[in-house]
């Protein structure tokens, strides 16, 4: 497991990282919350680490709309059952970019970052309590759910960072 922050950047990256999450911030804040913020600056962070980061090319309003579409369609942002919930194209707006522009550059992310949906390292932490795929384990070499094992088990679990935390205790992992 790499010892780096989640958040760190490369120093060449820095000015792109910021110029980018300035935009997922201000969009985020006034019209999400601070949770697809903060793993709008994560997902950026994760993008300007690879080698050479696909953020180095294109336009900086594309990235930030591509990186919290990508979010959306992993936390079911596009849902109108979901809170906070807006449509595609209400989210490309407040980039300024087009819909198809921002879905097409986010599908890049998917496969860069290998995501899926439902994936725990960008779910949100608030709902991370209701994402069965946060909490399965391999047990001897068959799938259980860790929320059904003994406490010193999901304690473990913890500890070593398989599951994000014990649940209904919510504590996080040191």
């Amino acid at each position: 497991m790499s010892n780096k922050k989640p958040d760190s950047v490369p120093s060449i990256m820095q000015p792109v990282y910021d110029e980018i999450t300035k935009l997922t911030d201000a969009v985020c804040g006034k019209h999400l919350d601070e949770e697809y913020a903060e793993l709008a600056r994560k997902m950026t962070a994760a993008l300007a680490r690879k080698r050479p980061s696909p953020l180095e090319r294109g336009r900086k309003d594309v990235w930030a709309a591509a990186i919290v579409y990508s979010l959306g369609n992993v936390n079911f942002l596009f849902d109108k059952t979901q809170v906070p919930h807006m449509r595609t194209g209400e989210l490309s707006d407040l980039f300024g970019v087009s819909q198809r522009t921002a879905a097409d550059k986010a599908r890049q992310i998917k496969v860069i970052l290998k995501m899926s949906p439902m994936d725990p390292k960008w779910w949100r932490r608030s709902k991370m309590e209701s994402n069965p795929l946060a909490w399965w384990v391999l047990v001897n070499g068959l799938a259980v759910d860790a929320r059904t094992l003994p406490l010193e088990f999901q304690e473990e679990l913890v500890r070593r960072k398989i599951i994000p935390f014990v649940p209904g205790k919510r504590t996080e992992p040191k």
